[in-house]
């Protein structure tokens, strides 16, 4: 009983604050706009940077990219926890190698852990289906507005074929190389309006 109020509270506390520190991420003000364009060009950067590892790390990813109708890529989730755990991260959509727009990434949990950890996440929307539901929502969730099939590396060390039929596929990076197994389900994803 004394444990569920603990949990209670922990999460009211860390919902209060995540609620406080995103109002300030969506106030803008004139001169914010030079500032919001310097925050995309390095999330542009980082993008570009976690796709080279990615297609350093994980044979065929290139060529899955490409076949892609768009992705998704959050170049640095960043999630630590005690108790109260929770990760965050800025990213982009691309169709075709291009920017279209930002968006952020957020996902919460509750349950006796420690830790601390910061990785790269890609959605690729394996047909235009997929992207246009994703780009008609107003808030996705991955596993509830769409099926996210983890990418599964074979014993030849190439992605396997069967991961690509699903409507979305996920990949995360962390700094060891490709996690197999990861979760990405109910993980929000908003668009960022700066």
């Amino acid at each position: 009983m004394y444990a569920n109020h603990i949990r209670s509270y922990a999460l009211s506390a860390f919902v209060a604050v995540s609620g406080l520190s995103m109002l300030g991420c969506t106030t803008s003000q004139i001169g914010d706009r030079a500032s919001a364009t310097s925050k995309h060009a390095a999330v542009d950067a980082q993008i570009d940077a976690e796709l080279s590892k990615l297609y350093n790390t994980v044979p065929g990813a290139r060529d899955m990219v490409a076949a892609s109708k768009g992705m998704l890529v959050f170049p640095a989730v960043v999630g630590g926890s005690f108790v109260v755990g929770g990760e965050f991260g800025h990213g982009a959509l691309r169709i075709k190698g291009r920017t279209q727009k930002y968006y952020n990434i957020a996902a919460g949990s509750i349950g006796w852990q420690a830790g601390a950890q910061s990785k790269g996440i890609f959605y690729l929307f394996t047909t235009q289906e997929a992207l246009d539901k994703f780009l008609a929502s107003n808030g996705w969730i991955a596993g509830v507005d769409a099926t996210v099939a983890i990418a599964n590396v074979g014993a030849n060390g190439s992605i396997d074929t069967n991961t690509m039929r699903a409507p979305v596929v996920g990949f995360v990076l962390a700094n060891a190389g490709l996690e197999i197994g990861a979760s990405v389900q109910g993980m929000k994803i908003s668009e960022n309006r700066l």
